[in-house]
């Protein structure tokens, strides 16, 4: 473990300018869809993380020839030759993603038949795959559970349906999209999750030749089509990436202009950010013209000086407050006056960061009480969902241990905003979601270094 660890020498403000490629919540999913086509696929502005590394993977291992392309971040996918792997080879992928079991769809298409191994991911609760299975299930797929996974296969084809979510899970949502575009029939589809990465991949799979319409209240209704082609496409910035720099300026007092960031898509988030007391602006794009090479838009976000502000927020599905922005930006309300409420709807065990928080200096309450106005599932139920920020609160520096992708985040924020030197342990899980951020560190001039 003593070569996943990062000395960060905390105190100094992050000062500076980085780029968000495509977002992991969509650029994972691209690469499964490109198995549904009979004919190449390319995928722009990839990030260098983790998750694509093992979707890659699992694309070589079903036969899907993956290469770089000319441009630096472009993936190809030739999907020519789809075939079955091996449960063991499938096996060796499992506990470093989910993303497999979005396999079963575009397999059951192409092969007949797919395998689940057992799955991993952040431990931010069960995330069960009861959604998943049910929706295959619905499609005609059926399922065989055995000790090494799932095996699944569809005998009589996969034929359109109608079902409704009883929680607009994106995964869920993900699941139906890739299995319907090619089932026999219409699908209609309830209580869709309608975050910007879906709306992404449905722009993908309309490229593909998919017939997919959005109707209001979460209704997508998808035309089976009997073949689709390959797609060209650049992908949605990672909006989470952006906002945990963001979260990262404000904890630091610092300044920092995240290029490739939308505004359209970070709406809620940088109301949030204002009204703690962060102050930002949204740079356009400025086309190259003779002599002027040109610069790509971006926000930049930034410490004003002075006291920031306590708010109550809840996390909840897309338009509300994302789930993945909360950790990174409680560090920043450990620093602002008075009494911070954040009301955690959509994992139930996602607070459990704040006990390295308190450690440092932090006064955070976590509660089984639902603290806010969105009906929550996990009322009345044995999970600390909520939390309680007194501030400011004076962080100093401690050792950490980085528990899941978005939490080690904070805590890698936490270390930037405390005084002394920090030991961040498990780093090498930020790799899952964040592209090159030890160098990130370097450009915005922190003082951070592998021993």
């Amino acid at each position: 473990m003593t070569d996943d660890v990062l000395v960060v020498h905390g105190g100094t403000p992050l000062e500076g300018r980085i780029r968000v490629r495509g977002a992991k919540n969509l650029v994972s999913k691209a690469m499964v869809a490109a198995l549904l086509g009979d004919s190449p696929s390319r995928l722009f502005d990839v990030p260098k993380i983790r998750d694509v590394e093992v979707v890659r993977g699992l694309l070589g291992l079903h036969g899907v020839k993956v290469t770089d392309g000319t441009e630096d971040g472009e993936l190809v996918f030739d999907p020519a030759n789809v075939e079955s792997a091996s449960t063991d080879q499938i096996n060796v992928h499992a506990g470093s993603s989910r993303i497999p079991i979005l396999f079963c769809g575009p397999l059951l298409h192409r092969l007949g038949h797919a395998f689940i191994p057992d799955l991993g991911g952040c431990h931010i609760g069960p995330r069960p795959i009861d959604f998943h299975l049910q929706a295959l299930r619905e499609f005609g797929a059926t399922v065989d559970k055995r000790p090494e996974g799932l095996h699944l296969s569809a005998p009589n084809g996969l034929h359109g349906t109608k079902f409704a979510l009883p929680y607009p899970s994106v995964g869920a949502t993900e699941q139906v999209l890739l299995t319907a575009v090619m089932a026999e029939g219409v699908t209609e589809l309830r209580n869709a999750a309608v975050e910007p990465e879906i709306i992404d991949l449905i722009c993908i799979l309309q490229k593909m030749g998919a017939i997919i319409k959005v109707h209001t209240d979460r209704v997508i209704e998808i035309q089976g089509v009997p073949k689709l082609h390959g797609y060209t496409h650049r992908p949605i910035p990672d909006r989470i990436e952006a906002a945990s720099w963001a979260a990262a300026a404000l904890a630091t007092r610092g300044h920092v202009e995240v290029l490739g960031a939308q505004q359209a898509d970070m709406m809620t988030f940088l109301n949030i950010f204002r009204s703690v007391g962060g102050e930002y602006e949204v740079t356009d794009a400025r086309p190259p013209k003779l002599g002027d090479p040109g610069q790509e838009g971006g926000i930049r976000f930034w410490h004003p000086g002075g006291e920031l502000n306590a708010v109550a927020l809840e996390t909840d599905v897309h338009p509300g407050f994302m789930t993945d922005w909360q950790q990174p930006l409680v560090v920043a309300l450990t620093q602002a006056r008075g009494l911070s409420i954040v009301h955690e709807t959509v994992y139930e065990q996602r607070l459990g960061y704040t006990e390295a928080l308190n450690s440092m200096g932090a006064n955070i309450q976590v509660y089984r009480d639902c603290l806010g106005g969105t009906p929550c599932r996990f009322g009345r139920r044995n999970f600390k969902h909520s939390a309680v920020i007194a501030g400011p609160s004076k962080l100093h520096a401690a050792d950490l241990v980085i528990p899941d992708l978005r939490a080690g985040f904070s805590h890698l924020i936490a270390a930037l905003a405390a005084e002394g030197t920090s030991r961040v342990y498990g780093v090498d899980l930020i790799n899952r979601g964040y592209e090159d951020f030890e160098a990130k560190l370097a450009d915005l001039g922190a003082h951070a270094e592998r021993p």
